[in-house]
């Protein structure tokens, strides 16, 4: 007897739409199969080479103390923070590796914010060829961002989320601009009362905020999505081309991804990457080596060195963040300023890509955490992480 998609999931296909998809228990199929709800467009590898898992009991079984109430054991912290998906790599080598059942090894993801990292990625590979000049005025690359929070705004100030921007990032507000935004995505329904507008045509319609850009760390995505608006006009290239030729089929990603797009193509690069959880490792494992991958420069070294080192701590503490105490933030990374470097792309749910260079450590997730940002669990998280560094894989 064929088991029907209710049989398999416990809800109706029918139940999954753009007004339920990030909420509980629909996020769960959602997070694996976006293009079924918003257009996308393919991030394409140079060859799809389908892998296999390794046995989850390599790892979810190996007991850690990350200092968690209730949660000895990798297996514990996995259903305590809604894990989909796990890949842990010790010196470029994948060492320890987990799905949950609903999940698999070959089934892209989508990791939202983290989004923004692999994007200021691509602008960096473009920064090193030349293309770019992060100290120029975004209105060098868009005349008519002029009149807008961006007219006044440098391309630096969108990299580092220090644009000072008339805007709330509120996810859970059904009615304000947030809403407003996601629904230029296409993320959310239509509202049959309000004009239609796109994605760039409600970027440039944000007014700039009482205070100067170059100020304070404040973390809002539009910024991120006019990084893609930005990268596309400098080179002619739609965004997923880009990604696909400069990052994906250099990378060795095993896997093609996608990104969603608005009603005339443009990319959600604030939060629409979709991509496996093990290519997502891979983007750490690159980092880790200096931009380098099976002895092939991807990205320039020089570019790393300023991600990881650069970020401005007082924009950070003027920013008021908690998550991270002696944190930084550059070119759409978070830096932890501890000892041993560790630095991060983070993305709402439960998404994160960790890189530990003192233990040669890369750690990618992929989760369906029921609601958008969840502090406590955020701290443990990275509790969690630096658990899986000291342990012997």
């Amino acid at each position: 007897m064929t088991r029907t998609f209710s049989d398999t999931h416990g809800f109706p296909r029918a139940d999954v739409t753009l007004a339920t998809w990030r909420t509980a228990p629909y996020n769960v199929w959602a997070f694996q199969n976006l293009r079924d709800l918003v257009p996308t467009a393919e991030i394409t590898c140079a060859k799809v080479e389908p892998e296999e898992a390794i046995a989850a009991d390599s790892i979810a079984d190996a007991a850690i103390d990350p200092g968690i109430d209730g949660i000895s054991k990798v297996s514990d912290f996995l259903r305590y923070a809604h894990t989909d998906g796990l890949v842990v790599m010790r010196d470029g080598k994948i060492v320890g590796e987990y799905y949950a059942p609903h999940a698999d090894v070959n089934r892209p993801h989508v990791i939202f914010s983290v989004s923004k990292s692999l994007t200021a990625l691509i602008s960096g590979i473009l920064e090193g060829q030349g293309v770019i000049d992060p100290d120029k005025p975004v209105t060098a690359y868009i005349p008519e961002a002029a009149g807008s929070a961006y007219g006044d705004a440098t391309y630096r100030d969108v990299l580092d989320m220090r644009v000072s921007l008339d805007f709330e990032e509120a996810y859970l507000d059904p009615n304000g601009a947030f809403a407003r935004y996601r629904r230029a995505t296409l993320w959310n329904p239509r509202d049959p009362g309000l004009p239609s507008e796109t994605l760039p045509d409600f970027l440039l319609s944000l007014k700039k905020a009482g205070r100067p850009h170059g100020g304070k760390f404040a973390y809002l995505s539009p910024n991120s999505d006019m990084l893609g608006m930005l990268l596309e006009r400098i080179t002619g290239v739609r965004f997923a081309d880009l990604m696909s030729e400069l990052l994906w089929k250099p990378l060795g990603a095993k896997n093609n991804g996608y990104v969603t797009v608005d009603a005339v193509g443009s990319p959600r690069t604030a939060g629409g990457i979709n991509i496996t959880t093990r290519d997502l490792a891979r983007v750490g494992e690159l980092l880790r080596q200096g931009g380098a991958i099976g002895g092939k420069q991807i990205v320039k070294p020089a570019w790393i060195a300023d991600m990881t080192q650069n970020g401005d701590r007082q924009a950070w503490i003027d920013g008021g963040s908690e998550l991270l105490a002696n944190g930084r933030y550059r070119s759409k990374w978070y830096q932890t300023g501890e000892a041993d470097g560790s630095y991060c792309g983070i993305g709402i749910h439960g998404q994160w890509l960790w890189v530990d260079p003192s233990t040669d450590t890369v750690i990618a997730t992929v989760s369906s955490q029921p609601i958008p940002i969840n502090d406590a669990m955020e701290k443990d998280t990275i509790s969690f992480f630096r658990a899986i560094g000291r342990l012997a894989l």
